[in-house]
């Protein structure tokens, strides 16, 4: 009996998976299907939810990063208080900024619609926190000893 049960739900999931991946080819041609409480066709906006969430999650999981300071700047990576020309005008050959810092602040900056300063900052609080540091400097550890 056990094998049946297995046997079953190994199909459906086979199954489901296969469907999953194949949408894009068997959704155009699927009916629209009505609403549950009300009769009638589900608006365009409400039958696409999926896809547009998907585009804007590739939006802001597939963008490529720059590898060069003229780069960074043209992509926003700088503002009044970090301020990239130097870099830039003295043709500095080194690749920019960090790989995962610039990353991180460009989906925060795609994700909350903010500058690079504030991404900058939300992302210096973030690893502050993960550091057991507070949003003043100090150490969050309660065993800590400071001098001041």
């Amino acid at each position: 009996m056990a094998y049946l049960f297995y046997t079953l739900t190994f199909f459906f999931l086979v199954t489901a998976t296969a469907l999953y991946a194949t949408r894009s080819v068997w959704k155009p041609l699927a009916p629209p299907i009505p609403y549950l409480t009300a009769p009638g066709h589900i608006p365009d906006w409400l039958y696409n939810i999926h896809d547009s969430l998907s585009d804007r999650y590739a939006r802001i999981r597939y963008s490529r990063l720059p590898t060069t300071f003229a780069g960074d700047a043209e992509a926003g990576l700088h503002s009044s208080t970090f301020n990239l020309a130097e870099n830039i005008e003295a043709s500095d050959s080194r690749a920019g900024l960090d790989e995962n810092a610039k990353r991180d602040v460009y989906v925060i900056m795609k994700r909350r619609g903010v500058g690079f300063d504030e991404a900058r900052r939300i992302y210096v609080e973030g690893v502050f926190g993960r550091e057991g540091i507070g949003a003043d400097g100090r150490p969050l550890d309660r065993k800590a000893v400071m001098f001041s």
